[in-house]
């Protein structure tokens, strides 16, 4: 009896290694966008504040420039729990969870600076809470500057009747294809990894997004002419699947939550240099940068306005309030 008393104590300091390390948990991060953009970058140094603050109960690897597939397949493989955390365009959230479709409308912020107090501020953190709280099966932790998302093309766009017949890529949300229709174009919907190719095709006539989109993913190569509409001010939410989630104490998931924002905050800074530094790099290597009367833009989308923001009316409101 003795003996077995001794061997279970002995087995006691192994028993309780195993309960902790029960908790370790491998998280795999997923962006489309390439190694060094300002969102990969802010991740990567979230994924290493994660590992040395949980002391290495929390690993993470991070698989950037699509390399665990588009945004709609990460998002699927999120939801069941196969990749653990993302970065993803509200225009992929969009049609899942509606609530979000707000900050999908066009021109529904006054500019860039006006966006990032929203979603600093209460409005932004109901949004994360809705996509949380709604049937996706992801837990939305932070938001990252998706920037300002313009117009660029293969023949110059200096009005509105210029964008007419145009076919123009947007990202697979049925408001982004009414808002480009609206417009005059014809939206497309496309994975960004499609892009490249389908304007080197002639598949489409250009494309909508930020300066380091452009420039990272080489599509100034087949467009050189970039139309400072602003239709579009997204903030892209950083998410983990709740399947994880749930896996966490309440300590990692404070902690985890904690990084989350500190990345929003650090991406912000990496956002402005880059953003800054790629249209000075966009215009080196030929891209002509047009400014546009952006009113006839506006005026052209209020029926998406009034189609998907009916329901929205007073928080659209509220975001007009902010200051």
């Amino acid at each position: 009896m003795n003996l077995k008393r001794k061997l279970l104590v002995a087995a006691l300091p192994f028993a309780f290694s195993l309960a902790g390390s029960a908790q370790a948990l491998d998280i795999k991060f997923a962006d489309v966008h390439p190694a060094g953009y300002p969102t990969v970058v802010a991740e990567q140094n979230m994924g290493r504040k994660l590992e040395e603050a949980s002391k290495g109960e929390i690993t993470f690897k991070m698989f950037a420039g699509g390399v665990l597939g588009s945004e709609k397949e990460v998002i699927e493989q999120a939801q069941i729990g196969a990749i653990q955390m993302a970065r993803v365009s509200l225009g992929i959230v969009g049609p899942v969870v509606p609530d979000v479709n707000v900050f999908n409308m066009p021109f529904v912020f006054r500019d860039h600076a006006h966006m990032r107090k929203v979603i600093d501020g209460e409005i932004g953190q109901e949004i994360l809470d809705k996509i949380t709280h709604s049937e996706f099966n992801l837990v939305a932790l932070a938001w990252m500057d998706g920037g300002t998302r313009n117009l660029y093309t293969k023949e110059p766009v200096r009005s509105i009747q210029d964008l007419q017949g145009k076919k123009i890529r947007v990202m697979g949300n049925p408001l982004f294809i009414d808002m480009m229709n609206a417009m005059g174009g014809n939206g497309i919907a496309m994975d960004t990894g499609e892009i490249f190719s389908a304007l080197q095709t002639g598949v489409i006539d250009g494309a909508e997004n930020n300066p380091p989109t452009m420039l990272e993913h080489n599509h100034f190569q087949n467009a050189k002419y970039y139309t400072l509409t602003g239709h579009l001010i997204l903030p892209e939410p950083l998410v983990m699947s709740k399947t994880t989630w749930n896996k966490l104490t309440p300590e990692q998931q404070a902690l985890v939550k904690k990084v989350a924002r500190e990345a929003q905050m650090e991406e912000r800074a990496l956002w402005d240099a880059k953003s800054a530094a790629s249209e000075e790099k966009l215009k080196a290597a030929g891209v002509e940068f047009i400014t546009v009367d952006k009113k006839p833009f506006f005026d052209a989308t209020a029926p998406v306005r009034e189609k998907y923001g009916a329901q929205y009316a007073d928080l659209i409101q509220r975001i007009a309030d902010v200051q």
